[in-house]
């Protein structure tokens, strides 16, 4: 699976970056990384540009001279920014012209060596000329004129900056041809048996900073019988460890502190938020640690509806547990639920990643979640149990008419995609849509994975004529 490229957007205060950042991710909800003692946040979202996906991080207002004070935290995030982006885009501002901070950044991009396009953003309604004419001396090469308000040549912007970043395509979901099964198959008692993809468990481990990440690897890793070696990683500052055990093969990706010397900023906070995000996309299923001996923090909460939002296959490990009493597990159980009550289809497990309790039943569910993630459903079943739900409690009326439910199929995997074809479906209501997705997950016990469901309705010609 080929990882989405990142762009990083740097400039210094009100060149626009957050309009674009906006436009570049649509109406997508970005990923908000709260990180304890600094004073601003970054932001993470998911844009596409034709077919070509990638990861926006925009950064806050960059003055690299700063030494002290807010502008120096931010200026230290922004550099974060800029060493984990495949390319920077350079804002600056046509309407305030060119001054001394854009040649500041200027001077550190130049010294950094990194790829940077440099954006001239609001020049809507001026000359391409007269707009981008003073910044080629900032030696960046050619300014791009945008308009991120209105949209003006953004498209074109993106298709420069990730040109040769090597994008492949990523395989679209099998759809089974929307043909109604015969009364007799979906009758018959007879369906396909469960199929298990045969491949090694890409298994990413994820967390805040002093989780236990590392401490849980070098205990798996430990056991007998186990055969690890190092690969280098698909991201250019992680890792893969391979070990085999117990007759399962596992690809380990590890986020924990592992970057390139020269790329590492004194005194940044050590939690790379796009390890994580790049972490969770290329794995198949993900194992969140918790701290039990802090509570769970808004980190936690984001992290958690990322992996959601990617459908992975998730595993949770409240780790640390030996090192509390009663009282203190009753807390951070209470915290989890209220925090994370959106992941109560994921097993959860308290261990202690240091002595190894705990471990070997955080494997067996990292091994069901992947077996759930990857089941085949058969249409004839699925059908079956779509109507025993209905029988047992019919959709809600709306108006005069009922949605009527007449077949299932799988849509894909990974996670698990099942279509519901029938007749008024857009009258489906989430909690129906809730119901349903309880039954099939308890039918074909689909516990530690997303479940996710579609309504394709049938087309009425007769629609019109009323």
């Amino acid at each position: 699976m080929s990882l989405k490229p990142v762009v990083a957007l740097v400039g210094r205060p009100n060149v626009g970056k957050s309009t674009l950042f906006n436009r570049l991710t649509r109406s997508r909800a970005a990923l908000v990384a709260d990180y304890s003692g600094l004073t601003r946040d970054r932001h993470y979202g998911e844009g596409r540009v034709g077919d070509k996906p990638f990861i926006v991080v925009d950064t806050g207002g960059f003055e690299p001279v700063a030494k002290t004070g807010i502008l120096h935290q931010m200026a230290r995030q922004t550099k974060q920014a800029i060493a984990e982006a495949d390319v920077v885009i350079f804002l600056v501002d046509a309407r305030a012209g060119l001054n001394a901070h854009d040649h500041d950044i200027g001077r550190l991009l130049r010294k950094l060596g990194q790829r940077a396009v440099l954006c001239v953003n609001k020049a809507e309604g001026m000359a391409h000329g007269s707009a981008i004419a003073e910044f080629h001396e900032l030696g960046l090469g050619q300014p791009y004129a945008i308009s991120a308000a209105h949209g003006d040549g953004i498209a074109d912007l993106i298709e420069h900056a990730l040109e040769g970043l090597g994008q492949e395509p990523e395989p679209e979901d099998y759809d089974a041809d929307d043909v109604e099964p015969s009364a007799e198959a979906i009758k018959s008692d007879f369906f396909e048996p469960v199929e298990v993809v045969d491949h090694r468990i890409k298994l990413a481990i994820v967390g805040r900073p002093n989780v236990g990440k590392s401490t849980l690897i070098n205990t798996l890793l430990g056991e007998e019988r186990v055969i690890a070696f190092d690969m280098p990683g698909t991201t250019r500052d992680a890792i893969e460890i391979e070990f085999d055990r117990g007759g399962k093969k596992y690809t380990l990706i590890d986020t924990a502190g592992l970057r390139k010397r020269g790329k590492v900023f004194e005194a940044i906070e050590k939690f790379s938020v796009i390890k994580t995000l790049q972490a969770i996309e290329a794995s198949n299923v993900v194992l969140l640690m918790i701290d039990a001996q802090q509570e769970v923090s808004d980190q936690d909460a984001h992290i958690a509806g990322f992996i959601l939002e990617t459908g992975r296959a998730l595993v949770v490990a409240i780790n640390k547990w030996d090192g509390l009493d009663s009282e203190q597990r009753e807390r951070i159980q209470r915290e989890f639920d209220r925090k994370l009550r959106f992941l109560s289809f994921a097993r959860q497990h308290t261990i202690s990643a240091l002595r190894g309790q705990g471990v070997n039943a955080v494997l067996k569910s990292v091994n069901l979640a992947h077996a759930a993630a990857f089941t085949k459903l058969s249409t004839p079943r699925l059908t079956r149990e779509l109507q025993a739900a209905v029988e047992q409690q019919p959709p809600p009326r709306r108006g005069i008419f009922r949605p009527k439910m007449r077949y299932a199929h799988q849509g894909g995997q990974n996670p698990p995609l099942i279509i519901v074809h029938g007749n008024a479906l857009d009258a489906i209501s989430d909690s129906y849509r809730r119901y349903l997705e309880g039954r099939f997950r308890d039918a074909f016990e689909l516990a530690g994975t997303p479940l996710r469901i579609e309504f394709k309705s049938s087309f009425n010609p007769y629609a019109d004529n009323n």
